[in-house]
């Protein structure tokens, strides 16, 4: 059946050897649409950001544009503001009919750590064509905090799908009248819009609370991403208040927001997150985007999750107000139920969430 492949698909995938690895790919690694991709030994610090294009391997433009290697083997730290390449445990050979699309991780987004995927031949990140057969490699560029890294450790996952998977906007608006994908009136134009919330109540703050989000620091200590709660927010993050439902974004500022609906991705579908329109206002909403089935999703009728907004302002200071819509989500079809859903006996950090920092950081 066609479609974005599950955890049951992806074992057979690792079984035909299509997907292989070195050390042995781990049960951990599979999620219930996607399989988390690991760090190989070394980082090459490069000069800038590249793809390999038609016909050149990563090897050979990292023999261009590689400036020093880091043995990662102990840990090492990936310093603010520069551009590595790692080479992954993972490498593909890839069935002709199934493609594959990477995505950071939801805690690596978090931390404003750009990290995109690239392979031999490659013309985009984070997409693959199908019959790719060769190595992958982790393109990282910390933005607003160096980090500490050792092999093995899981920044990216990758997501397989087999044939057209996307659902278009009718049938979107019929899974929305069956199985409520939103708290609330469903905005449907190629994907389902969803909006930012400057007016936080309830669950997501005390009632009549002006905190909305919060601001990276510019000048921070380094964050071992092995250190699950252990960072006090106040080090590394400044709360952002409003009382009027609008802020300004600042250029090359990084925040973290919340969407104002809470969303639901049942079990026979996936989602993708991805940016509106650039015409709507010069920022970026979104670093990680993998929404896996059964994120916000009750059988009894619970009322979904938020998503978290990683926000980066581009040109110009800009005000985003209460209720905009800033992004959308493209739902895809399974090609079959997963064994197992996101939230449901596996380590979901963010079921449920609402205004939320990485898992790294202390609950505020």
């Amino acid at each position: 059946m066609t479609g974005v492949l599950a955890d049951s698909q992806l074992k057979d995938m690792i079984a035909r050897g299509d997907i292989s690895a070195r050390p042995a790919i781990t049960p951990a690694q599979i999620q219930p649409a996607s399989l988390d991709l690991r760090l190989g030994q070394v980082a090459y610090r490069v000069r800038a950001s590249f793809l390999a294009g038609h016909g050149r391997t990563v090897a050979d433009r990292l023999s261009e544009f590689e400036m020093h290697r880091v043995d990662l083997t102990e840990g090492a730290v990936l310093e603010k503001g520069c551009v590595y390449v790692v080479p992954l445990m993972e490498r593909l050979t890839l069935p002709k009919g199934v493609q594959a699309v990477a995505n950071a991780k939801s805690s690596t987004g978090r931390l404003d750590l750009l990290t995109r995927t690239i392979c031999d031949g490659g013309t985009e990140f984070d997409r693959i064509v199908p019959g790719y057969d060769g190595p992958l490699y982790a393109e990282i560029c910390p933005r607003s905090f160096s980090v500490l890294v050792r092999p093995g450790m899981r920044l990216n996952q990758i997501r397989f799908r087999d044939g057209q998977a996307i659902l278009n906007d009718a049938d979107l608006s019929a899974l929305h009248s069956n199985t409520p994908l939103v708290n609330g009136p469903a905005v449907i134009d190629e994907g389902l819009g969803f909006s930012v919330d400057l007016r936080l109540s309830g669950s997501d703050g005390a009632a009549g609370s002006t905190l909305v989000g919060y601001r990276a620091k510019p000048h921070t200590g380094v964050i071992d991403l092995d250190k699950i709660g252990h960072y006090d927010p106040t080090e590394f993050w400044e709360e952002v208040h409003t009382r009027d439902g609008h802020i300004i974004l600042d250029p090359g500022a990084f925040y973290i927001l919340v969407s104002r609906e809470s969303v639901c991705i049942p079990p026979d579908y996936a989602a993708e997150m991805a940016p509106y329109l650039a015409m709507v206002g010069e920022f970026r909403v979104h670093y990680a985007g993998f929404f896996d089935p059964g994120f916000g999703f009750d059988a009894a009728g619970g009322t979904g999750s938020r998503g978290v907004l990683e926000v980066r302002c581009h040109e110009a200071p800009f005000v985003l107000e209460h209720g905009q819509v800033v992004g959308r989500l493209i739902y895809e079809r399974m090609g079959q139920r997963p064994d197992q859903m996101y939230g449901a006996g596996i380590a979901s950090n963010y079921q449920g969430q609402g205004l939320k920092l990485s898992k790294h950081f202390a609950a505020p």
